[in-house]
């Protein structure tokens, strides 16, 4: 038999040999080989994903005229199918728009203002002045013809508003396309634009888009000068009647430009630019222009001129 001193020892020992075996089950680096498991599957991080390719995008400065009567909402479909890009269409007078391509805001211009179109060329701003469609302005005003110009050349009733300053006269005071053919006819009519600004209440400048110039001079039972499109446009929503709509300085050409990625560092799409510069002047989409709006208006809102831009 054993002692209690030895059964003690021998309860001892087994406890160890207990111990070191469930440390060897649960440890198998510290003896036995280890039971082999499996990871869980890591999902990849968003950034170990691959972005999808951005769709290109191409800039547009445009002025109002071809944005309010729906042109541009026409066309731009169209281009962006064909070219797999988006266009970013911002509308402002011509002015504007030209000062945006000038600061490289855009890469490519849909204006009307002839003069400083040729100046941003020359400036070397702008790669070509390409005309693709044009129509006419318009002195808009009451039937009942209040100053009495119907009919009168545009110079001839800008004299007349002038000296009696009995007629309201809407400006748009927006250094539009429209706004500098209108400064033209002033001074062409004897007057510094500078004495038509404060020449009493009856001139008022709107500072706005032609859309709403033309509801402003309908409100005050005025006269403005208009682009025929717009004026086309709106004019279910007008009391408004063409005044005076003869005259070769009332001609309206419209032009693209693309913005020279060697003057203007940070226009880069100089390719897409010319891109949008041809499809306005392929012969297919020359015809749809002048097409376009004749079905809802009954007239036509811009004649195209691809390669033969008019001169009266």
């Amino acid at each position: 038999m054993f002692s209690r001193r030895h059964s003690r020892k021998i309860v001892r020992i087994l406890v160890v040999i207990t111990l070191m075996v469930i440390l060897l089950a649960i440890l198998p680096g510290c003896g036995g080989e280890a039971t082999p498991t499996t990871s869980p599957a890591i999902s990849p991080s968003p950034t170990d994903v691959a972005p999808l390719p951005a769709t290109p995008r191409l800039r547009v400065a445009t002025t109002t005229s071809l944005y309010d009567t729906g042109l541009w909402g026409y066309l731009e479909p169209m281009f962006e199918e064909r070219y797999n890009v988006e266009l970013d269409i911002l509308y402002t007078g011509s002015g504007q728009a030209l000062e945006y391509g000038r600061r490289g805001d855009v890469d490519v211009l849909t204006v009307h203002d002839k003069p400083n179109e040729l100046k941003f060329i020359s400036d070397n701003y702008g790669v070509e002045r390409v005309p693709f469609a044009y129509n006419y302005f318009l002195i808009v005003g009451p039937a009942s013809d209040p100053a009495r110009i119907r009919g009168m050349t545009p110079v001839d009733a800008f004299k007349k508003l002038m000296e009696n300053g009995t007629g309201i006269f809407v400006s748009r005071g927006d250094n539009s396309g429209t706004h500098s053919m209108e400064k033209r006819i002033w001074q062409l009519a004897g007057y510094e634009y500078e004495a038509v600004e404060n020449a009493g209440d009856w001139y008022v400048q709107s500072g706005s888009g032609m859309g709403p110039t033309l509801q402003i001079a309908n409100e005050k039972l005025g006269y403005t000068l208009a682009d025929m499109g717009t004026y086309i446009a709106f004019k279910s929503d007008l009391d408004l009647v063409p005044i005076v709509d003869k005259g070769d300085i009332l001609l309206n050409v419209y032009s693209a430009i693309a913005v020279n990625p060697e003057k203007v560092t940070v226009a880069k799409n100089l390719a897409m630019a010319k891109n949008l510069v041809a499809f306005l002047t392929e012969p297919g989409i020359q015809e749809l222009i002048g097409k376009y709006g004749f079905a809802e208006y009954g007239l036509q809102l811009f004649t195209p001129c691809a390669g033969n831009e008019p001169t009266s």
